[in-house]
């Protein structure tokens, strides 16, 4: 497949064995590593800075003999380079220039050295003497220089390199570090991904402070950041190079390879281009500053074919990971909480209403509730939990939803609805066996009159438990379950709904509540407005008619997150659920998901008041405003 047809470029971060001052031996040294990134499918590749003499050479770099070697052999990795269309090479070497030395990287591709860039800000403390030798790329202006008959373009301001698939910035170690980076302008003029040629030895807790530069200054300029630092064979008079190596991308660790190796390191990673220019193109402020732009090289890149992409994708985009989950998960339980009192604050109301039913969303809602109730020190008795027993209530929804009630120590109403919606029916002419959407409707929007009327009766409001997930389907009965006076769940997928109660349960219960919640959670997905079968069990679950609620929420995320168009997310859920799921029910799924998505944005223009917990939301006064007619037939068609 032809990974940058969706949007993904491989890049490559290396260190190499070096021997201080051996050009050759280096330059042979980088070939074997570019040889290896080549059958990796690597489009671009970043070695260390000075990297074709080694970065530890000290007063050696005054050496004229050193200087011109350095330029045979870049190029001799010029000529080396010419049958290599797929490949672009960034490597680092002393130059002269204009009577100065300067360090610079150089990028290479199949046609020559496309250009040099000189590193900006020059060390001169305890541990790094460069000022001793070279000179910053302040002190110049943009020019051509002359290597072998061909001229180069040289620039104090840094580059932008433009391939078909992706553009690329580079900065050269000390720059990083710098309070304004040289890769910050890089970004806002176009750069979608920045690599940095280092050489930076290594202290105690070094590693650890070097990193999160990486990590920040990718999520600042919502970029990926490839980085390669000097290694094996630099000289240990005074310092020790461990060749680390790092790739990230807007924040997140893609890639890190091993430190204090005595081989050659390379560590490679798929960079999601499409995803970087999504997130630029929401950020307004995210424009080229007006000070002179920065000059811009056309670079020739074939594209690559490779088995499968080099990067994971997260299944569950919207769960913690384990180190994260109890930071994550109070976080989104005390944002829930935090709403609900304030509406409760606001409106000086001191009771509330909640279905009850059995369920997941309800379940969560009602702790929501409990917890909001106790931050406020009002009693759990006003809270109304009310569950409204219907045709296809099954006894296991119905114990539980009683049994949790009373653990919560909230006041406990049962209405059945049987009889009112049989009633209803006879009224509306509509006959009881026939079990169609107004059979299913009537009983939800039945037990939504029962919870408004008794807020009112109580001087209440109603608290909806309602998710995510189900607005993006628009699973949800309108002015059903769908509508409430406040809406807790309204920003949590399915999938974190299911997390943040087993989190719960597992960190805040006792045993009796906790048996009762991990029950809920192993009940299957369902509204319950079908009869049960002839074992009493759940008749109607939700995930054999609209799709498992994991995909739904992979989709979501990767819409309205990233704005993939869905023959993206039909390519990166393939190898999302690899082995879990078939390419054909994917696409299966996709396609339901989108026409319910449009066919279903009525619902969501006008859904009640709810916290946002996460980076995506359906709020029509917020995240997602969309047109309550507006055609699926683009996407369709394309995933056709």
């Amino acid at each position: 497949m032809n990974i940058n047809e969706y949007g993904f470029v491989r890049v490559a971060a290396a260190s190499p064995k070096v021997r201080v001052a051996d050009c050759d031996y280096n330059v042979s040294e980088i070939k074997s590593m570019i040889d290896a990134a080549e059958d990796k499918n690597a489009q671009i590749i970043c070695f260390p800075e000075l990297s074709i003499t080694s970065y530890s050479c000290g007063d050696l770099f005054f050496q004229t003999a050193l200087q011109q070697k350095a330029v045979e052999a870049l190029s001799d990795l010029t000529g080396f380079m010419k049958e290599k269309p797929s490949l672009i090479a960034i490597v680092g070497l002393p130059l002269l220039l204009k009577n100065s030395l300067y360090n610079v990287a150089a990028v290479i591709s199949h046609k020559g050295v496309l250009g040099f860039v000189p590193k900006t800000y020059i060390p001169n403390n305890n541990e790094f003497y460069e000022k001793r030798w070279f000179a910053g790329s302040r002190d110049l202006n943009d020019f051509f220089t002359e290597i072998n008959g061909e001229s180069i373009p040289v620039s104090f301001d840094g580059m932008i390199f433009h391939t078909p698939f992706a553009s690329f910035g580079v900065e050269i170690c000390e720059d990083l570090w710098m309070p304004v980076p040289p890769s910050s302008k890089l970004a806002m003029q176009g750069a979608d991904i920045i690599f940095n040629l280092s050489a930076s030895n290594e202290l105690v807790g070094k590693n650890a402070y070097r990193k999160s530069l990486v990590l920040q200054q990718s999520g600042r300029c919502n970029a990926a950041y490839v980085y390669a630092s000097a290694g094996c064979g630099e000289s240990s008079t005074d310092l020790v190079f461990s060749g680390a190596t790092t790739i990230a991308e807007n924040a997140r660790l893609l890639a890190e390879g091993k430190r204090f190796s005595l081989d050659n390191e390379m560590i490679v990673s798929d960079i999601d281009i499409t995803a970087l220019r999504s997130d630029r193109l929401k950020n307004s402020n995210f424009i080229p500053p007006r000070e002179k732009s920065v000059p811009e090289i056309a670079c020739a890149l074939e594209a690559v074919c490779v088995e499968r992409l080099d990067r994971e994708f997260n299944p569950h985009p919207f769960i913690p990971s384990p180190e994260k989950e109890d930071e994550h998960l109070s976080e989104v339980f005390n944002i829930q909480t935090a709403g609900l009192a304030k509406r409760l604050l606001h409106t000086g109301v001191k009771t509330i209403t909640i279905g009850v039913s059995g369920g997941l969303d309800s379940t969560l809602a009602l702790l929501v509730a409990v917890k909001t109730f106790d931050l406020l020190n009002l009693p759990r008795q006003n809270i109304i939990g009310i569950t409204m027993p219907g045709f296809g209530t099954t006894g296991r929804t119905y114990n539980n939803a009683l049994e949790l009630m009373k653990s919560a120590g909230v006041t406990v109403k049962e209405i059945p609805i049987v009889n009112a919606v049989t009633q209803h029916l006879k009224d509306i002419e509509h006959d009881i066996n026939f079990h169609d959407v107004t059979y299913e409707n009537a009983q939800a929007r039945e037990r939504t009159q029962i919870l408004m009327d008794y807020a009112n009766k109580t001087g209440g409001l109603v608290v909806g438990t309602g998710n995510l997930s189900e607005l993006a389907l628009g699973w949800a009965t309108y002015n059903g379950d769908h509508m409430s006076m406040y809406g807790v769940n309204t920003s949590v997928p399915k999938t974190l709904v299911a997390s943040l109660t087993r989190w719960i349960a597992d960190t805040q219960m006792e045993e009796r509540p906790r048996k009762i919640l991990l029950d809920i959670l192993d009940t299957p997905f369902s509204p319950e407005l079908l009869p049960a079968d002839k074992e009493g069990k759940i008749a109607q679950k939700t995930e054999h008619f609209i799709g498992p609620y994991e995909l739904h929420d992979f989709f979501l995320h990767r819409m309205l997150r990233y704005g993939d168009p869905p023959k993206r997310i039909c390519f990166i859920a393939q190898h999302a659920f690899v082995n879990r799921y078939p390419p054909e029910e994917i696409l299966k799924w996709l396609k339901v998901f989108y026409k319910r998505f449009f066919a279903q944005q009525f619902k969501r223009s006008c859904m009640p008041d709810g916290p946002k917990v996460g980076s995506v939301n359906l709020s029509p006064r917020g995240d997602w405003r969309m047109p309550s007619d507006a055609t699926v037939r683009l996407w369709l068609d394309e995933l056709e």
